[in-house]
C-alpha cells in the first residue's frame, strides 16, 4: 500500500521528488470516491489534500497509521484539525505561499468592477461600439473597506493605495502592533462603519463558526446602493440569496466573486446577473503560487516522515 496519498490534482517538481522517495499514490478524482478513499487511507503514513477532499474525524479514525495530513492552500476548513490533534497526527499547510496571487485577483476585480471592462469586452466582440455605454469610475479617491486585514488584506491594502484609494479596515483579530497600518493611514473600524463608508467592499477572512453568513441581509442595507461587493476567502462566508437579492434590487452596484457557498455551484443564481463577476475559485491559481505551495507541502510531509519538524504545521488558538 502506498505511503502518501495524494487525493486531487497535485503536480510539479516537488512532487516528483517526493515519488521518488516514497511510494506515492496520486488521483486526481479520489476524494470523490469515499469509499476507495478510506481503502487507499487503510495503511497510508500521508495524504496530501487541496479543498476538495473531506479529511474528516471518521477518515483519520480509520487510517491507522497516519502520521500527517498537509493541504496545498491556505485554509483548513476541510479538515478535521481536532481529530487530528487527538490522534498526534501532525496537519501542515501553506498559509503564505498563494497569498499574493490571491491579492492580485482581488486587485483585477477591483478594476473590472470599477471600468466594467467584462460587459465592455462581450458587447465589443459582438460587433458594437458603445463608448457611452460603459463610463466607469476611478479607484483613486474612493474608499476601499477590508473585511479581514491578515496577509492577504494587508498585501491588497499595499496595492489599493498605490492607486489613490483610502483604506478602512475590520478585523476582530488583528493584534495593536501592525505596522503597516500606520504607514498606510489604514483606519481600522468597526464592521457596520466600514460597511457604511466603503466604496467597495473586499472581504478577507477564514471560515471558521463564527464567519459564517457574515455577509448577509443586514450587512448588505448597510452598505452604499453604488459600492461594490468582492469575495476571494470562501463562499460560506456569504448569505448567496442575500447578496443575489441585493444585486437584483439595486441594493448594490456590483459584485466579483470567485468563491461560492457550494463548489462547483448549480447553473444561474449569481451567474445570471450582469453585474456580477464570477470565476471558479482560481485565485490561488498563479504557475508561481502553486509552485510554492507543492514545495511547501512536499517538503513537510518529508520532513514528518523522516521525524524532523515541518516549517508549516498548524498550531491550534
Amino acid at each position: 500500500m502506498a505511503e502518501v496519498v495524494v487525493s486531487e490534482a497535485i503536480s510539479g517538481p516537488a512532487m516528483d521528488s517526493l515519488k521518488a522517495e516514497f511510494d506515492v499514490m496520486s488521483i486526481p478524482s479520489l476524494w470523490q470516491d469515499e469509499d476507495a478513499l478510506r481503502s487507499a487511507m487503510k495503511d497510508a503514513k500521508a495524504i496530501i489534500v487541496r479543498n476538495q477532499t473531506q479529511v474528516s474525524a471518521a477518515l483519520i479514525e480509520s487510517s491507522s497509521q497516519l502520521q500527517v495530513v498537509a493541504r496545498a492552500g491556505a485554509g483548513l476548513d476541510n479538515v478535521d484539525t481536532a481529530a487530528a490533534s487527538r490522534r498526534g497526527v501532525v496537519v501542515t499547510y501553506a498559509p503564505r505561499e498563494n497569498s499574493l496571487a490571491v491579492a492580485e485577483l482581488t486587485m483585477g476585480f477591483l478594476l473590472n468592477l470599477a471600468r466594467d471592462i467584462p460587459s465592455a469586452h462581450i458587447d465589443t466582440r459582438a460587433g458594437n461600439w458603445n463608448r457611452t455605454h460603459f463610463v466607469g469610475t476611478e479607484l483613486s479617491g474612493k474608499i476601499l473597506g477590508l473585511v479581514g486585514f491578515g496577509r492577504i488584506g494587508q498585501l491588497v491594502a499595499k496595492r489599493a493605495v498605490a492607486f489613490g484609494m483610502s483604506i478602512v479596515a475590520y478585523d476582530k483579530f488583528l493584534p495593536n502592533d501592525v505596522p503597516l497600518v500606520d504607514q498606510l493611514g489604514v483606519k481600522m473600524l468597526e464592521f457596520e462603519e466600514v460597511l457604511k463608508l466603503s466604496d467597495f467592499v473586499s472581504c478577507h477572512v477564514p471560515l471558521v463558526a463564527e464567519t459564517h453568513h457574515l455577509f448577509s441581509h443586514h450587512q448588505f442595507s448597510q452598505m452604499k446602493d453604488s459600492a461594490c461587493f468582492l469575495n476571494t476567502s470562501r463562499g460560506e462566508v456569504v448569505d448567496e440569496r442575500a447578496l443575489y437579492e441585493a444585486l437584483s434590487i439595486g441594493g448594490l452596484r456590483g459584485a466579483a466573486v470567485d468563491v461560492r457557498e457550494i463548489e462547483p455551484p448549480e447553473p444561474g443564481g449569481l451567474a445570471d446577473l450582469t453585474n456580477v463577476i464570477v470565476t471558479p475559485h482560481i485565485g490561488a491559481f498563479s504557475h508561481e503560487a502553486q509552485m510554492r505551495v507543492v514545495d511547501a507541502v512536499c517538503h513537510d510531509v518529508r520532513a514528518v516522515l523522516r521525524g524532523e519538524q515541518p516549517r508549516n504545521p498548524f498550531v491550534s488558538k
